[in-house]
Order: structure tokens, then C-alpha cells, then sequence
């Protein structure tokens, strides 16, 4: 499946600021950036990092006072797995590979460490590997209400448990946590989302099973084989779209993302090649 992504961002810049952004969809296994388009206005030096580990494309610029506008496009493919899910099992921690071990480990949003008994009491007798975490997706769903406004930037998968209300964001911190919890790896995801309305950067997750990694979103709010990666890590806290280093006012923010119909574009080939 191909889509097309992008954002428009429009920002009043009060002084001189530093901005990291993380919009561009990343490329890997699982997903192949076939183009794409970065305009800054007023022009001005980026710089970009890839981070090796935790996949994720920074973007830092620094602007004067005014106005700044981003806008990104990009034409994503993406490669689905055909495995079975129900066939898909968890790794011991003796077998997981150590470049991904530090996503068995609490963090500053999801502090499996916190939940062990909770998660071992909701989901010890669960079936292994898939079935597993779809039914910590199930629970999520289920004992929490998707509200917006309900949370904040401190609130984090324990907070949610307590509270059970939340946004994507704490939807995917409590599966990360809640597998953390399980031993099994997990990272959060933040991406496009097709269908989802309204748009907007949304949030995931992925656990490690049989020796790949797997979305799951417990919000039910878009389809898994529509989700275009931006950006991984241990939470929230790696892949924000904007963290901001002076003073800034966000006046506008577009986000997109439609699929792109083959057959269609096979057609209008045609008709190019007719005329």
C-alpha cells in the first residue's frame, strides 16, 4: 500500500528560537519513502540526525523573530507482514538482540516497573506472543475512555490506570508499559494515521514478536495497515513533532495522509501515453 503524507506548519516566533522537528515518515523494513519534500520559509540552516537506535529523523533549525511555515510531503510505501498474527510468539530475554533490550526497561512515561503485579494479574493467563498483547489492546480499550483534553504532558501510563481516561498518546504509553510489564519489548510510535479524523499526529505502539516488530493501536481509531511511521522510541518524549527552545506561537497545524490509488494512477498513465 502507497500514501501520501504531509503537514503544513505555521508558527509567530516572539525571539530567537531553536526548534526540533520530527514529521518526516522514517524509512526501514517495514516502510519506503519513495519521495519527498522539506520548504522552510524563511530559509535557514537545518540540520538533520537519524537516530541509529531508536528510528527517528530530527530536524533543528533556529529562526529569528517573524513567522516560520514547514511544509512536508512525502509518497510512502508501505510492507505488510503476511505471517499469521495468531502464530506470533514472544522472545525470552535471554534471545532478545541487545540493541533493542533497553525497550524491556521503564521510562519516564511508561513505568512498567509500577505495573508488574497489575499487568501479571490482568494478563498472566493470557495465550502468549499476539494474543497477548491484543488483549492488553482489549483491556485498553475497554477500561479507558478516549477524551480529549483529559491529560497532559506529565500524565503517564500509571496516571492512566488510575484515571482511565486519556488521548492516543496515553493509550499507546499503557501497552507499551503493560508489555514492558510482560516481558516483552515494546516502543512507542508516533505517526500518520489514515482515516483517522480529525487528522492529526497520532500515537501507537509496537511490541517484539517473533523476532519483528508489530504495531498495535489500542484507540481503534485508524486501521494498523494505515499507519505511516514517523518516528519510534521509549515514549513520547523521543518522537514529539515540535520541541521548542524559545518563544513560539503554533497558529496553524494541517496534517494528511491519503492512499494512493495504483489503479488510478495506472489509468492516467495510460491516458498520458494515449494522447
Amino acid at each position: 500500500m502507497k500514501f501520501q503524507v504531509g503537514c503544513e506548519l505555521d508558527y509567530d516566533i516572539s525571539s530567537l528560537t531553536t526548534i526540533i522537528f520530527n514529521i518526516r515518515a522514517i524509512e526501514n523494513k517495514y516502510q519506503q519513502v519513495l519521495d519527498s519534500n522539506l520548504a522552510i520559509t524563511p530559509d535557514c540552516q537545518v540540520e538533520e540526525y537519524i537516530h541509529p537506535h531508536i528510528e527517528s529523523s530530527y530536524l533543528r533549525l533556529t529562526v529569528p523573530e517573524g513567522k516560520l511555515a514547514i511544509s512536508y510531503q512525502a509518497k510512502v510505501e508501505l510492507h505488510h507482514d503476511t505471517n499469521r498474527k495468531q502464530d506470533l510468539q514472544e522472545i525470552a530475554p535471554a534471545e532478545i538482540p541487545l540493541d533493542i533490550i533497553h525497550y524491556l526497561y521503564p521510562s519516564r512515561y511508561c513505568q512498567s516497573d509500577r505495573l508488574i503485579k497489575f499487568a501479571q494479574d490482568e494478563f498472566g493467563d493470557c495465550q502468549p506472543g499476539y494474543l497477548k498483547v491484543q488483549a492488553i489492546c482489549d483491556w485498553i480499550y475497554n477500561k479507558v475512555t478516549y477524551m480529549s483534553g483529559s491529560s497532559d504532558a506529565h500524565t503517564s501510563a500509571h496516571d492512566i490506570v488510575t484515571e482511565r481516561a486519556g488521548v492516543c498518546r496515553d493509550f499507546a504509553h499503557l501497552g507499551v508499559a503493560f508489555c514492558r510489564a510482560l516481558n516483552i519489548p515494546a516502543r512507542f510510535v508516533s505517526a500518520y494515521a489514515w482515516q483517522l479524523q480529525p487528522p492529526d499526529f497520532h500515537a501507537c505502539f509496537e511490541a517484539y514478536l517473533s523476532n519483528r516488530w508489530y504495531l498495535f493501536d489500542a484507540t481503534r481509531l485508524a486501521p494498523e495497515e494505515g499507519l505511516v511511521r514517523i518516528g519510534t522510541g521509549r515514549d513520547a518524549a523521543d518522537t514529539a513533532f515540535a520541541t521548542v527552545f524559545g518563544g513560539v506561537q503554533l497558529n496553524n497545524m494541517e496534517v494528511y495522509i491519503d492512499r494512493i490509488d495504483e489503479d488510478s494512477v495506472e489509468l492516467d498513465r495510460q491516458a498520458v501515453a494515449t494522447t
